[in-house]
């Protein structure tokens, strides 16, 4: 039988790259996401591939979460996988100036949605005794940058619940993995700069960042080692960079 994967924020980069790479594998898929015509779009390509089952809410908001959830139909409640792929940046600004819109959105997209969407998941997965659960944060979790302070801190809170994750479910025989990339070239600096494209384009000048696809494709390959094996904490940078501040342009 298929294994079923749950993603979140399927509809564009790392976690519509995913969602890709798991077909390859023939995983069927639950796409999950805020954009119904994308999630379309997904649902269309890769369904000559792989069963593909889609819901559109945002994380962010916990009824949302529970209301979709409760029309998934028991047998597609078995999921072996879950990817918590979604969340936003917003800003890049010391924090005297920040603007506490873009804090709350941050912190209820990275930290409150995960958690929001994490709570359906992992009953499901304990009384199967069974599951892995991935969660992307990102090298802003591991080493805090200069203007960086909300964003950096959802995302170490991203790093905090994965080892939390992974010390309460070990009881049961869930694998828990955090995945840390660093700079990776989607809609991550365009949103961040609230769609100014020159400021966005030059985050990525002078040096070739990682591709969702390459960050897919780890993913995938942590999903499918043994069953005794769980690869636990994985950071994943370009060539060109060193750590959270130090990144090498040749331009």
């Amino acid at each position: 039988m298929s294994k079923i994967a749950l993603i979140t924020g399927a509809t564009s980069g790392i976690g519509k790259a995913t969602a890709e790479a798991f077909a390859d594998l023939g995983i069927n898929l639950i796409l999950c996401g805020r954009r119904l015509d994308r999630l379309y779009e997904v649902q269309e390509a890769l369904s000559n591939k792989v069963e593909v089952n889609i819901l559109a809410f945002d994380v962010r908001n916990r009824s949302e979460v529970e209301k979709a959830f409760n029309t998934l139909p028991e047998e597609l409640r078995v999921i072996d996988i879950l990817v918590n792929n979604a969340g936003n940046a917003h800003g890049l600004n010391p924090i005297q100036d920040g603007n506490p819109d873009d804090w709350d959105a941050m912190i209820d997209g990275n930290v409150k949605g995960l958690l929001y969407v994490s709570k359906v998941i992992m009953p499901w997965m304990i009384s199967r005794r069974k599951g892995h659960i991935v969660n992307i944060s990102s090298i802003a979790g591991k080493a805090t940058y200069p203007n960086g302070n909300v964003y950096c801190a959802s995302k170490a809170a991203v790093e905090a619940i994965s080892e939390g994750m992974r010390l309460d479910l070990n009881p049961h025989g869930i694998k828990v993995t955090n995945i840390a990339p660093g700079a990776v070239e989607t809609e991550f600096s365009l949103i961040r700069f609230k769609g100014d494209d020159k400021r966005a384009e030059a985050v990525y000048n002078g040096f070739v960042p990682l591709t969702p696809q390459d960050v897919a494709e780890t993913i995938a390959f942590v999903v499918t080692r043994p069953a005794h094996v769980v690869l636990a904490d994985i950071t994943l940078f370009p060539l060109a960079q060193a750590s959270a501040t130090v990144l090498r342009r040749d331009a």
